[in-house]
């Protein structure tokens, strides 16, 4: 569960190294996505990630707190995500309030879902209780179609859902535009607006993806309080081109 204040920055992690992840988590940023989906990221690398964190990756002592982006909206998935220990999914394609509705089944434990009980480690991949669990996790769904464009103010009316969290690369392209443009545009019932106002009507978290820490700012101002600056690739390519710079 997250509750809306300041706006945390976190990144995106598509190099499947633990070691790199915990550099991240020790940079400043609040949070570290892992990413299954578009990364290198599978079951095993995960699983080694957040044994090497330990407790850290739920956020204790200051640490980042570190998601996983599974390859789909997968019951299997989400839940393997959770049971190693992950302090929430940032689950991807969620077409509509159904599809919602089947990542929620698949995040919570009963009586709000249906997730199977069985941590992969203890007692890091599970509190002590189901419902101190289900309080404990970070469920964003991302808002990148059509279908869940339509559907937003539903789909961030239900119970168990704490962000969503706006892919524009694809949202964009759906809408056959770019997200320069989708970030340009203030007319009335733009995209980005709506994902806002149906986050503030929910009393729910409004999430992206910038790409690039210069557009990180520009989601902020559109409502936005959990913001991926960028990835760890181009974290990277922007450390060595800026101590370059500094010689």
């Amino acid at each position: 569960m997250v509750t809306a204040t300041a706006p945390e920055y976190g990144a995106f992690s598509f190099i499947d190294s633990p070691a790199l992840v915990e550099t991240l988590g020790r940079s400043g940023l609040e949070w570290v996505c892992l990413d299954a989906q578009h990364g290198r990221w599978d079951d095993r690398s995960i699983l080694a990630a957040l044994d090497l964190l330990g407790p850290s990756a739920t956020g204790r002592d200051g640490a980042a707190r570190v998601l996983v982006r599974p390859r789909a909206a997968d019951f299997g998935l989400i839940g393997r995500a959770l049971d190693a220990g992950a302090a929430g999914v940032i689950v991807p394609m969620v077409d509509g309030v159904e599809d919602a509705r089947r990542v929620i089944g698949a995040s919570y434990y009963p009586p709000l879902g249906h997730r199977s009980f069985g941590p992969i480690r203890s007692p890091f991949g599970a509190a002590d209780d189901v419902a101190a669990a289900n309080g404990g996790i970070v469920v964003a769904l991302m808002i990148e179609t059509p279908g869940a464009l339509a559907e937003v103010d539903e789909i961030a009316a239900l119970d168990g859902v704490d962000m969503l969290f706006v892919g524009p690369f694809d949202l964009s392209a759906s809408l056959g535009t770019t997200v320069d443009a989708l970030l340009d545009d203030d007319s009335e019932g733009n995209p980005l607006s709506r994902v806002a106002a149906a986050s503030r009507a929910a009393g729910i978290r409004f999430g992206a993806f910038a790409g690039r820490p210069d557009r990180a700012p520009r989601f902020v101002d559109h409502g936005a309080d959990f913001v991926s600056v960028s990835s760890d690739l181009d974290l990277l390519g922007l450390g060595a081109a800026t101590a370059l710079g500094s010689l």
